[in-house]
């Protein structure tokens, strides 16, 4: 059996491509919308692409296994578990096989065994695989966001992110039979999950590649219990705040995602035509790094740094309706914002900028806005200004900053909106990145006096300045 993980940094997600060495026929498993990685795998090998399938509908990016299918000509296989509110919009006789709980099917001479693994999403499969050119028993499992190193798949997103009320606890309590159904299952059995540390997908995912199910039984917080509602619990505490778009790539993936856009050379744009984007609309979207978009940036634009974090905030706040102009000072840096945006189905960037545009900026407009810095020790000190903290709640609840408020990212707009516009704020995070985004907020929201708290909760800490802890305040 042929094996090689395809992993994408950005969205911290892998793909597989499995194929049978005898008879050269491959699958891929849960391809994100950039496929070229995984049909460079096949090419390089010889394999003749057979089959494309997914563990599930995905939240987090869009989905290529419709595009591999008709790049290719192989066949889909997708889930018709979880109920009519769950079927693949695009599936049809004479491109896919419809699979269920107890299915199996062959590429060459693996055998894929199918489980429906409820929880994480109710549609979701796990395909157990077993190489019979050497054995009859089975090699592994791919887990999709079912089994993850060291956690498990969160099962509050279609409550938290897609509006959908009272499912959280049922598929808590579907994820717990889940877990406790693989009871039957060897020890020995290879886990190679859908994503690594740094997911939104759980809460504590470890970073090695894979694991195996016997290591997971002793080592993995999910697999310690044996009371369903201490499980449940325990897997809804403590999860992480879900990333603003994540809605809209169910939608786009159930009903049929588009192919991977082309992206072509983009214009270079002027402080003219910056201005004139700012009025028609455009999202201005500033890609460089927190400490140069805080030395200094175009007024109105969003600061979201190229980085593990890109995905989730330029999903959370920007319109995949609006068109996009990012700025970049440099060719690498925005062609791999570019593919991010990409992956989360955000095409529409009509114009690149940097430093000449700022320089015209400066000639045409007057000065650049910047970000103050402030120290954690101005801080301490008794510095006049709000502190806003705009970390997660379980972050929060661990510990903040004395009289700090907690105004998550997400919903910092909101939360804002009653604060004079003229009052001294000072945001942070736990580095800085998510600081840098709150800033751009604010700024481009008409607050003249924003600062970033240097090196945020860490460096507070690191300090030993004191913290609280209580829980997030309910919100409103």
């Amino acid at each position: 059996m042929f094996l090689e993980r395809v992993y994408e940094e950005s969205l911290a997600q892998a793909a597989y491509v499995v194929a049978c060495d005898h008879t050269k026929r491959a699958i891929v498993i849960d391809a994100n919308r950039d496929v070229e990685p995984c049909l460079r795998v096949v090419e390089h090998q010889g394999f003749t692409l057979v089959a494309a399938t997914e563990t599930h509908i995905h939240a987090d990016f869009v989905s290529g296994t419709r595009e591999l299918a008709r790049r290719t000509g192989a066949r889909l296989l997708l889930s018709c578990e979880g109920g009519p509110g769950w079927q693949y919009g695009f599936a049809t006789p004479n491109s896919s096989t419809l699979l269920r709980h107890g299915d199996s099917f062959d590429v060459g001479l693996l055998r894929f065994d199918v489980r429906h693994t409820p929880g994480h999403t109710p549609e979701h499969l796990s395909f157990i695989v077993t190489d019979r050119g050497m054995s009859e028993r089975p090699v592994g499992m791919f887990t999709g966001d079912f089994i993850f190193v060291g956690d498990v798949g969160r099962p509050d997103l279609l409550e938290r992110a897609a509006n959908q009320r009272g499912t959280m606890d049922a598929l808590a309590r579907r994820l717990f039979q889940s877990v406790r159904g693989t009871s039957d299952l060897p020890d020995y059995l290879q886990i190679w999950p859908g994503h690594g540390a740094g997911s939104a997908c759980g809460k504590a995912l470890g970073a090695m590649p894979s694991t195996t199910l016997g290591f997971e039984r002793v080592a993995n917080w999910a697999f310690q219990f044996d009371d369903e509602n201490s499980f449940v619990e325990e897997v809804l505490s403590g999860q992480p705040e879900p990333p603003g778009y994540f809605a809209r790539m169910k939608t786009v993936n159930r009903a049929g995602p588009p192919p991977f856009p082309t992206l072509d050379a983009l214009p270079e744009m002027g402080a003219q035509r910056i201005q004139d984007a700012f009025h028609t609309g455009v999202t201005v979207v500033d890609v460089r790094s927190s400490a140069d978009f805080a030395a200094g940036h175009i007024p109105g634009s969003l600061s979201i740094p190229m980085g593990t974090s890109l995905a989730t905030w330029a999903g959370t706040f920007i319109d995949d309706t609006r068109d996009i102009l990012l700025i970049a000072d440099d060719d690498d840096r925005l062609g791999r914002a570019r593919h991010t945006l990409a992956l989360i189905g955000l095409d529409r960037i009509i114009g690149r900028a940097g430093r000449r545009a700022r320089d015209e900026w400066q000639a045409e407009f007057g000065e650049l806005e910047r970000v103050e810095q402030v120290s954690v020790d101005d801080v301490a000190s008794g510095t006049e200004r709000t502190v806003i903290d705009v970390r997660g709640g379980a972050e929060w609840e661990e510990g903040h900053l004395p009289n700090a408020r907690h105004y998550f990212l997400g919903d910092l707009i909101r939360k804002a909106r009653d604060l004079p516009h003229d009052t001294p704020i000072a945001v942070h995070c736990h580095g800085g990145t998510r600081a840098s985004v709150a800033a751009s907020l604010l700024q481009a929201q008409g607050f003249t006096n924003v600062a970033n708290i240097s090196g945020g909760y860490r460096a507070w800490t690191e300090a030993k300045l004191p913290v609280e802890h209580d829980e997030a305040p309910a919100d409103v």
